[in-house]
């Protein structure tokens, strides 16, 4: 027989354009749906680049979803203990109905997105020294009667972290139930991982890797997607949440520590009723993870917060807990940020690691400023992400242009703190960076906060930040090199690929 048929490598070929072109007409046809436009369409230039290539990527890395059994998990879950945290809620309504409008409808909208409603009476106390936050968790825990509930993203036993981990030791001793879960890839990478695990066996700790990557237990998924949430929660009666992982400053990176490069972090300690909404949270990935039902542990009505005031802290505070990320469909704290930026009528001041919006808050951003908003952003100088670092760099042209101020936190340090102030009258303090990844990889938590006085307990530490920072000016950035401008564009657009 003659023809293309009887050559082997033109067979091949002809095989090999019938699977491009079947690659790529199936993704023109199933990408568009379900995605951001930015997102669908990076995904097609990489398949009609490279299209065997680029669908074995999508295959790893193209879906977002957790899976149907961890979603009908987190919404049991969810369902039953709601039924009795309406109970405080419904006590609130009146104390809510006395927020500004704008407010109120936040509120409700994160009701109707993450269950959870806006409670009021709360203590805070916002605490950005880093070794004296593992310290005051640490004192927390030593006073535990009866649980401690604790749940970073990266987690090492460490010389740092040794008085929380000995403090939990002797709480399990004392006959206090401690639970534990740390992200499985988050944490596996840091140098004492191993040891860590070691040690965790030898107590009565129980604990579990969150989302773990085990192809021989039938445990695959996309291997990005991480839960990112840093909660600490003793006896239903006091809380820690915010952007603090529970590890050394430097990430027990030898290279980090002869660089002194140091992590600047934000935490709040929070009494009242708060807590139970973070113990809600922490009681939905335990149970995700181990199958450990807590619903009457975190169901019951909480506490109030101790009539007398800690010295630092803040009464009086209204705080509404809103978890998100992969199990959600709706993006809770991108639409919550972009809700808020655009309510803002004076000031805005944003602290974010990792700035890769998507084109709804970059515009709710560059808008406020255009319409006479002071706006204000705080990034490092330095990052300790390539990838993300560059990205978040082809932002800035457009930024600066609207009239936003930035300001570059020094090095060596990494500003890994993430809240921002809306006006005086509200904030949101937690572990969501405001990046594509945030809004739609990672499981995070974050406290909206209203109340003057927890605002200006914000502000007085972005005016340390903004005293100690450089900031970036237009004609700086339009200095740079035209190579310096391709990677941060290339790198622009491996950010929407999720």
């Amino acid at each position: 027989m003659t023809g293309w048929l009887s050559s082997p490598g033109a067979a091949v070929s002809a095989i090999l354009v019938a699977v491009n072109v079947a690659i790529i007409l199936g993704a023109l046809l199933v990408l568009p749906g379900g995605r951001r436009p930015q997102t669908a369409m990076a995904w097609l230039l990489l398949i009609l680049a490279v299209p065997l290539f680029g669908f074995l990527v999508f295959l790893l890395f193209g879906r977002t979803s957790v899976g149907r059994k961890r979603r009908a998990q987190q919404e049991e879950v969810n369902a039953a203990i709601m039924a009795r945290v309406p109970l405080h809620a419904i006590a609130d309504a009146e104390r809510q109905a006395e927020l500004a409008p704008l407010v109120q409808g936040f509120a409700r909208l994160n009701r109707e997105l993450g269950v959870l409603p806006m409670t009021f009476d709360n203590s805070v106390e916002l605490i950005d020294d880093y070794v004296a936050c593992v310290g005051a968790m640490a004192r927390e825990v030593a006073t535990a009667e009866h649980y401690v509930h604790v749940q970073f993203y990266i987690s090492a036993w460490d010389e740092v972290t040794a008085p929380f981990f000995e403090e939990l030791v002797r709480a399990v001793e004392r006959g206090v139930s401690v639970r534990f879960l740390f992200d499985h890839i988050g944490s596996r990478g840091i140098p004492v991982y191993k040891e860590m695990l070691a040690k965790l066996e030898g107590t009565g700790i129980q604990w579990a890797p969150m989302l773990p990557i085990r192809p021989l237990k039938g445990e695959i998924r996309r291997p990005d997607l991480r839960n990112h949430r840093k909660i600490l929660v003793v006896d239903g009666r006091a809380a820690f949440s915010g952007s603090q992982n529970l590890i050394e400053a430097c990430y027990d990176k030898p290279k980090n520590q002869k660089l002194g490069r140091a992590w600047v972090e934000l935490m709040a300690r929070i009494e009242g009723p708060a807590v139970q909404e973070l113990n809600v949270v922490f009681a939905t990935d335990w149970f995700t993870e181990t199958g450990e039902d807590l619903r009457e542990l975190v169901g019951a009505v909480p506490p109030p917060a101790d009539a007398t005031v800690r010295p630092g802290a803040i009464s009086g505070v209204g705080v509404q807990v809103v978890p998100s990320g992969p199990g959600f469909t709706t993006e809770n704290n991108l639409r919550l940020f972009t809700s808020m930026l655009y309510s803002a009528e004076h000031r805005l001041s944003l602290t974010s690691p990792y700035f890769v919006p998507d084109d709804s808050l970059l515009y709710a951003i560059t808008t406020a400023a255009q319409r006479g908003v002071e706006v204000e952003l705080f990034v490092g100088a330095t990052a300790d992400q390539f990838m993300v670092a560059h990205a978040q760099r082809s932002y800035y042209e457009s930024l600066l242009t609207a009239g936003v101020r930035i300001w570059l936190y020094p090095e060596p340090y990494v500003l890994h703190a993430k809240h921002f102030t809306v006006d005086d009258r509200v904030a949101v303090v937690g572990s969501s960076n405001m990046d594509m990844r945030s809004f739609a990889l990672n499981y995070e938590v974050v406290m909206m906060m209203t109340g003057t006085e927890v605002v200006a307990g914000l502000e007085r530490v972005q005016d340390t930040y903004r005293s100690l920072s450089t900031e970036l000016t237009l004609d700086v950035w339009r200095a740079r090199t035209r190579g310096q401008r391709y990677v941060d564009n290339l790198m622009r657009l491996t950010a929407t690929l999720q």
